[in-house]
């Protein structure tokens, strides 16, 4: 008896040191941006659901717990992790004094990212080239995205313009729209030119429509 209730012990402590050292899926953010780099990498279409298992370290109990809706919730939620920092970037284009100086300095910083940066692309332009024809409802969240970013652009390019610091006339809401187009080529071309120099120029030569 005394050797069962030894054994039930040892048992015990380690079942409690596994559950200590498996991650908690449901209040770790980090645990999506890590499903978020594999759906980056291989897009939604080809990600596994042993591909997230194994990037986050749950287990298959424990995540269909968290994410009821499986692959296309945590989906849905790395990509709305990509929406938090375009709003994170709107504030700062909300209270900066030169926001057509922080916009321009956003798609130069582009050009100095790493080749692997460059390969992977945007991951909601990726979402709505690959989710065309095969997830409408995908398609069109990450299309939604793209156009609240089109519309900070424009509010910051309209504000621009009624304080005389941006010359060209052009209506905001056309050049939002070729800020988004610009974003969506380039995001193309870093991948078949994922070098500085070339990159560099590039972007300088678009940008020139914001002067």
């Amino acid at each position: 008896m005394y050797v069962i209730k030894i054994f039930s012990l040892i048992l015990y402590r380690s079942l409690q040191n596994k559950m200590r050292g498996r991650p908690n899926i449901h209040d770790n953010a980090a645990l999506i941006e890590k499903a978020q780099d594999i759906f980056w990498k291989k897009g939604y279409t080809a990600t596994s659901l042993n591909d997230l298992l194994t990037i986050t370290g749950a287990g298959s109990g424990s995540f269909y717990n968290t994410f009821k809706g499986g692959k296309k919730q945590v989906f849905k939620e790395a990509i709305n992790q990509r929406r938090k920092a375009f709003t994170d970037f709107k504030t700062e284009l909300d209270n900066s004094e030169t926001p057509i100086k922080l916009i321009k300095n956003f798609f130069r910083a582009v050009a100095d990212e790493t080749e692997a940066s460059h390969l992977r692309g945007c991951i909601i332009a990726n979402t709505v080239v690959e989710m065309t024809y095969i997830d409408e409802d995908l398609e069109k969240e990450a299309v939604q995205i793209l156009k609240e970013v089109e519309e900070m652009y424009t509010k910051a390019i309209r504000k621009a313009q009624e304080k005389g610091e941006l010359k060209n006339t052009t209506e905001a809401a056309i050049l939002g729209k070729y800020l988004i187009t610009f974003w969506c080529g380039l995001n193309t071309l870093r991948r078949m030119y994922p070098d500085q120099k070339i990159l560099s120029q590039q972007i300088e030569m678009q940008l020139a429509v914001l002067s």
